[in-house]
């Protein structure tokens, strides 16, 4: 039998605040509130040891900070939970180095609490949202790029990173999803990571303690499909030696997650449209039904409304499925986090690879990479990083991804049809046209000045940050070979110009 606990929570926000109380009240605990850091360190020196302390992080003014630093110091011994915001990266970080390893990331859900509470009780100091936490100096090669990524484990060293407002929103709606048991349709190209988005939401989920099984729909036909799905009897075709569970059984009270979905047959769909109305179903081969709990998440790369369109993919079937829709964008639309992305698959890549040593991309080779378009998004980069990391010459590497980047733009430029005449294109063609090649020229200057410090630019340019990026990305720009050396003198003076700024 668990033990009761008391519990001493510091959070402002009422609806957390709530949460936590009705929780774990609700399974026999004692909860204590304080309105503020300073009550809580006096009851700490008072003589007050809770089990476990829930502290929501302070407000930036120097006297709540304060009060909030002392009271983390004075828990040092004990179990503390920062619950924190999604962008509040730096405060986890901060509060890292003061010994706290249990965090939780806002909207909190019952899982995540009934989570920490056993954790605590089975003398883990792994938190329920366990989150890879990034030094500040981790990043100090690319000022430029805004933020700090946040990371979470996901097991069998997958994890989710997410830089972008894309991806935050992802990780936020998987959370609301938690105690939501229905299907979840996760759309994306192939390679965006839409099978870590259904790891990510399966954790939350109230199903998280069981299976998580993956079937790739596409990797097989109908008939083999549906005995790897449902499961068969002894004698139900040739090599059917003895009676096997499929994958609905094996799943039972877990998720299931089926890997594009979008590639199956006619006859499948109609099948698995059955299953999922009544979760029902009959192996192969046999008379008896079977019943099953069943989360179903799907994942494809198919365009799905041209596939109801052109009516290879049942509309019922697809109704049954998106409950609820998540977006993967493709790397080229989160560029922002393609530095992150490498430096954690340097990180966790490196060690396993024997002999290698440890490397850092260049700050050409990384803004070739946010350059280029990552057509195979994540699988792509991640085998980049691997032969980069095995044949050691970031040089050819640099090579590969200049001679790609130059290949899309000579076809980008074959596509497009000839500029009509000055005569025939009227005044406004032509002032566009000398518009958009001044503001080309423009930024270009002021990035090679830079050293191809966007954020510099964008100071020198007179604009926001994130309208350079889509400038860079509207009008294809590149860093240009030898403009860095032959710039170097003044990108010392316009750096330390941007750095007053």
């Amino acid at each position: 039998m668990k033990s009761l606990l008391l519990v001493l929570t510091v959070i402002r926000s009422d609806e957390t605040r709530s949460l936590v109380r009705l929780v774990l009240e609700g399974e026999g605990h004692r909860v204590i509130e304080t309105e503020g850091c300073c009550q809580a360190h006096s009851l700490l020196a008072n003589g007050l040891a809770p089990d476990l302390m829930f502290v929501e992080a302070m407000p930036e003014s120097p006297a709540a900070k304060l009060e909030y630093i002392r009271l983390l110091e004075a828990a040092e011994q004990l179990h503390v939970c920062l619950v924190t915001g999604m962008g509040e990266q730096r405060l986890r970080n901060e509060a890292y180095g003061l010994g706290i390893r249990s965090f939780l990331v806002k909207p909190v859900t019952r899982c995540d609490i009934e989570a920490v509470v056993d954790q605590l009780h089975e003398n883990e100091a792994i938190p329920a949202l366990q989150m890879q936490l990034v030094s500040a100096s981790d990043f100090a090669l690319f000022p430029e790029v805004s933020g700090s990524p946040f990371i979470e484990e996901l097991g069998e060293d997958r994890y989710f990173l997410a830089a972008s407002p894309a991806m935050m929103e992802i990780h936020r709606q998987a959370k609301l999803l938690a105690d939501v048991d229905v299907p979840v349709l996760i759309l994306g190209e192939s390679g965006t990571g839409k099978e870590v988005v259904a790891q990510l939401i399966h954790k939350y989920s109230r199903r998280g303690r069981q299976k998580l099984l993956n079937v790739n729909c596409a990797a097989l036909p109908t008939e083999l499909l549906e005995s790897e799905l449902f499961g068969y009897h002894q004698g139900a075709f040739t090599g059917a030696v003895k009676d096997r569970a499929g994958r609905f059984e094996q799943a039972n009270r877990g998720t299931l997650l089926l890997d594009e979905i979008g590639e199956i047959s006619a006859q499948m769909q109609a099948k698995l449209l059955h299953v999922l109305e009544d979760g029902q179903f009959t192996r192969l081969g046999g008379q008896e039904t079977t019943k099953v709990d069943v989360r179903i998440l799907a994942a494809t790369n198919v365009h799905m409304d041209s596939a109801l369109e052109a009516r290879t993919f049942r509309e019922d079937l697809y109704y049954r499925l998106s409950a609820f829709t998540i977006h993967v964008p493709p790397l080229r639309e989160r560029r922002e986090e393609i530095p992150f992305l490498i430096e954690e698959t340097l990180r966790r890549t490196t060690p396993e690879i024997k002999g290698c040593e440890e490397m850092r991309f260049s700050s050409r080779l990384m803004d070739a990479a946010l350059a280029y378009d990552w057509r195979g998004n994540l699988r792509e980069l991640r085998n980049f990083i691997t032969r980069t990391i095995i044949i050691r010459d970031q040089g050819a590497a640099l090579r590969e991804l200049e001679g790609k980047i130059a290949a899309r733009d000579v076809a980008s430029n074959a596509g497009r049809p000839e500029p009509a005449p000055a005569h025939c294109s009227g005044m406004r063609s032509i002032v566009r046209d000398l518009k958009d090649r001044t503001e080309v020229q423009m930024i270009q200057e002021a990035l090679d000045a830079s050293g191809w410090n966007r954020r510099h630019a964008a100071q020198h340019l007179n604009i926001s940050y994130r309208a350079l990026l889509y400038k860079i990305q509207q009008h294809r720009l590149t860093p240009r070979i030898g403009a860095r050396s032959a710039n170097e003198s003044f990108a010392k003076t316009y750096t330390a110009r941007g750095n007053a700024v």
